[in-house]
Order: structure tokens, then sequence, then C-alpha cells
């Protein structure tokens, strides 16, 4: 039978054995704090968690401020240490790291991505046309723009106004957070204006001076003073102006007409025309005009005054009337196209001219 003092020594040596085996379980669960060589922080702070494994109950501290956002800053052990030390955490295994570097990753918002999507808030609207149209003139100026690497969301805009009666815009982009419900917001103002490409002048052009290719530059200017009638490259050169125009002046179309082929008082040809007969003559134009314009010239040969079509450069097509043949002479006039000989010239001329032209039988 167990006596009294035989349980109580029992009793003891099964209460040395469990703290012994709890001690030992104690050693295995709590492991020494290990320094980090690289960190990578989100936030303002650098915190005890972020520098060392196993920092347990002590991993929310702040101990440092973190760097710039998307940039990279180093620490030196010594100074870690110190700062550990100083909230009672000790026994740090180093590595014999002789410093640490911190990292805080950032999503990058170029100022051109920036306009651009403030551009594509406005396009259409209150009358603005396409964004790639549109001129922003911002009340700060724009720069890159750093936001937390967690805002990972689209920029989408949550507030557009635009006043077209004087170009003023405020617009607030919006952009989600992957950590937060709420999003961030930017707000930007400033002037917009709806531009278009227009043929610019280089040099000062005289009423009816045909311009040249080297005489037209292409610039972007305000709709609002061009109009919807500017002219493009293409359709300026080559063309002849309607009135005197300076330097540096956009081209509108009414601005332009078609070059003058034949110009007032210049010596031209006059052509006539008939079946199988093609007659040059020598003429002044006593008006100027287009291509397909009617004008009016002076025979030289017969000092008589005909009218006819601007077919080319210093060129006037005359209409002759030919007189219509019966069914029963048609079928027996002889053939006369290919009978026209140069020694024919005076007597085949004067039925229509009364003048010595030139003939040239006609070639089909």
């Amino acid at each position: 039978m167990m006596t009294l003092r035989s349980l109580l020594l029992a009793t003891a040596l099964l209460a040395a054995t469990a703290a012994a085996a709890f001690a030992e379980n104690s050693d295995d669960l709590i492991a020494a704090p290990v320094l980090r060589a690289n960190i990578t922080v989100a936030g303002d702070l650098v915190r005890i968690g972020d520098v060392i494994d196993n920092a347990g109950s002590s991993a929310q501290i702040a101990i440092y401020r973190a760097p710039d956002l998307g940039t990279t800053g180093t620490l030196p052990t010594a100074q870690v240490i110190a700062a550990l030390r100083a909230h009672q955490v000790i026994g740090v295994d180093t590595r014999d790291i002789q410093e640490i570097s911190v990292t805080r990753p950032a999503r990058t918002l170029e100022a051109k991505e920036i306009e651009l999507q403030i551009a594509h808030a406005l396009e259409h609207h209150n009358g603005l046309g396409d964004a790639a149209n549109i001129n922003l003139t911002f009340d700060r100026t724009i720069e890159d723009l750093k936001l937390e690497s967690s805002y990972t969301g689209a920029i989408q805009s949550s507030a557009v106004r635009f006043d077209p009666r004087n170009g003023r815009f405020d617009v607030t982009l919006a952009i989600a957070n992957a950590s937060v419900a709420t999003p961030t917001r930017l707000r930007f103002s400033g002037t917009a204006v709806e531009t278009v490409e227009a043929a610019v002048l280089a040099r000062g052009i005289e009423r009816n001076e045909v311009i040249k290719s080297s005489d037209v530059v292409i610039e972007r200017r305000p709709r609002a003073e061009v109009g919807n009638d500017v002219a493009s490259r293409e359709r300026a050169v080559g063309m002849q102006a309607r009135r005197q125009l300076r330097a540096g002046q956009a081209l509108k179309v009414a601005d332009l007409a078609k070059p003058d082929l034949v110009q007032r008082d210049q010596t031209v040809t006059m052509i006539y025309e008939t079946p199988g007969l093609y007659l040059t003559v020598r003429g002044k134009a006593l008006e100027g005009g287009t291509e397909g314009d009617v004008v009016s010239v002076l025979n030289l040969q017969s000092k008589r005054t005909v009218t006819g079509t601007v077919v080319g450069r210093g060129q006037v097509s005359i209409s002759v009337a030919t007189p219509r043949l019966s069914a029963a002479q048609e079928t027996t006039a002889p053939e006369t196209t290919s009978s026209i000989a140069p020694d024919q010239t005076a007597a085949s001329v004067s039925l229509a001219t009364n003048s010595n032209p030139q003939v040239v039988p006609k070639t089909e």
C-alpha cells in the first residue's frame, strides 16, 4: 500500500516531467527572428514584420518611413538592429547581411496618358469633336503621377463638365484600389479647344496668283477660327487666289478658285473643230477664264469677235455650226474628210473665219 510520502514524490516527478516537455515544445514553437535582405513595402511606413521573419506580436510596429513611391532605399543592418532592440526585439539572426534594400512599388500615370483620358472624357461632349482633335490647356502643369501599386483599376471618368461658351472643362478621373473599396479620384481643370488640320500660307499671295506646294504648310488651328470651310493641302495647291492673302492665313475653300487658263488680253490659240477637220487660228482673249468657262476672243486675222470654251492653257475651242444634209445628200455626197489638202487652206477657212489659219487633217 502506497504511503502518503510516496504519492507526493510521484506527483512531483510527474510535474517536473511535464514542465520539461512544455519547455521543449515552446522552444520548437518560438523561432528566433531572422533579418531579411530585400523587402517590399506598401504604404508610407516600414514595420518590424517587414524587416524580419518571426516578428510575432511586434510585427505591426512601425520603425521607419518608407521610400518615395516607385523608388528603392537601403538601411544599414546595425541601424535596423538598434531600432529593433528599442522595441525589445533581440536575438535577431543577421545572416551576415550588411544592409537591407527597401522597395516601394508604384503605378505610374504618365502626363500624356492623363491628357488622353481627359480628351476621351470630353469627346463629343457639348459640341466637341473627336478626342484626337481636342487640344487641352491645364490650369496647372500636368506631370507624371505615381500611385500605390494596389491601384490596379482602369482609369474612368466619374464627372465631366464642359462649357462651350468659354471652353472651360472640369473632369474627375477615378481609379479603383484592389485593397480598399473606395477608388482614388483625380480632378483636372482647364480649357479645351477643338482643332483641325489647315493649309496655312507660308508667304503672302497676290490676287489671281496660283498657289504652289512650297507656299503651303500644314498646321492645326482652332475650328472656331477657320470654321467648316477650311481647305486641305491637296485642295489648295494648284488653285488660284480669289483675292490677296497674307502669310500665316489659314486657307478656306472660298479663298480659292480654279486657275485661269486664259488671261485677259492674252494671245491664245483658237481651235475650230468639225468632223474630220481640226483648225487653229491665233486670237486675243477679251476676258479671262478657267477650264469650261465661255469667253470672248478676237480673231486677229478677221478682226471678228467670237465666243468659245476654255479647254486648256491658252486654248479656246470655237464651235462651228455645220450645215445639216438631207438623207439623199448624205447618201450621195462624196467623202470630204480626207480630201482636204494644205493648198485648200484659204478656201476652207474663209467659210468659217475669213482668215488664213493652219489646217490639220483630223486623225481618228
